[in-house]
């Protein structure tokens, strides 16, 4: 759903969008809207070069294409993390340089959506943080959506396209379910922002004439009430996880309800690291 609800808030707000994706059979619905669709494989430079021959003029970039790994970090496979990366930071990297010229005709503005987790997730925060400062002095602001759970279909694919069962071995192998449900973001339905109205408060900030550096989900500061309490007590089963020697039954079952938490150990923190700096 969320593939296609961005571009129709941005031309339900009075924008001339042109929506792209690898298949372009995923936005029947946009040009069934009058919404202009043009076929782009990010991780194909010859289809970039392609795209930037259609467009003539180009005020806003928008990076919203990604895609995700979950892994515990010493089970990571390195090959399979690398793809990731290509898609999420040197394809975003490679759209943007390829559309920067018009860009700077126009002085317009680059928004790259990333996660609320980009302190740990490769969705290029550092990347936007870089070409936020070296763009100013040419008028190009650029924007980050920091995005928390909405409902898209990026956990479907995942499961589709990715691994998410620990390998033979793992050090997590005691709490194979606790983690690979974690993995799967089983819990995260109930949590999720429709996509829609993410959507709508997004493209509300980016018509601002002085749009945030940084754009909040409304699901994230909802959240944030909480955090506090929930971070402290999500370090404090980590800690007791540090403590786990024993292999007899009970210690066992303490570690498999909390060996899941530690997944998300490192979501939580930097939530409650935005949640610091907004007080």
């Amino acid at each position: 759903m969320a593939a296609w609800v961005l571009p129709w808030q941005l031309h339900n707000a009075g924008l001339n969008v042109i929506a792209t994706a690898r298949n372009p059979d995923k936005m029947v619905k946009l040009k069934a809207a009058g919404i202009e669709t043009m076929s782009l494989d990010i991780l194909s430079q010859e289809s970039i070069n392609e795209a930037v021959d259609n467009v003539s003029s180009l005020d806003i970039l928008v990076n919203n294409a990604g895609t995700a790994y979950s892994m515990p970090f010493s089970d990571r496979d390195i090959e399979q993390a690398k793809e990731t990366f290509d898609t999420n930071v040197w394809a975003q990297l490679a759209i943007t340089q390829a559309f920067l010229p018009l860009l700077l005709k126009s002085k317009g503005m680059i928004v790259n959506q990333t996660s609320v987790v980009s302190t740990t997730a490769p969705r290029s925060a550092i990347f936007s943080d870089t070409a936020r400062l070296e763009l100013a002095p040419f008028g190009i602001k650029v924007i980050e959506p920091k995005t928390g759970a909405v409902s898209t279909n990026m956990i479907m694919n995942q499961k589709e396209n990715t691994q998410i069962t620990l390998p033979a071995g793992s050090l997590y192998e005691p709490a194979r379910e606790a983690v690979e449900s974690a993995m799967r973001n089983d819990k995260m339905g109930s949590m999720a922002s429709p996509a829609d109205r993410w959507a709508a408060e997004v493209v509300g900030d980016l018509m601002k004439k002085n749009p945030p550096a940084m754009i909040w989900s409304y699901h994230l500061i909802n959240y944030q009430a909480t955090l506090p309490e929930n971070v402290h007590g999500m370090v404090s089963t980590f800690q007791a996880l540090a403590q786990f020697q024993s292999n007899d039954q009970s210690e066992f079952l303490s570690y498999n309800e909390i060996a899941g938490t530690t997944v998300y150990l490192s979501y939580a923190q930097s939530i409650a690291n935005s949640y610091q700096d907004d007080q």
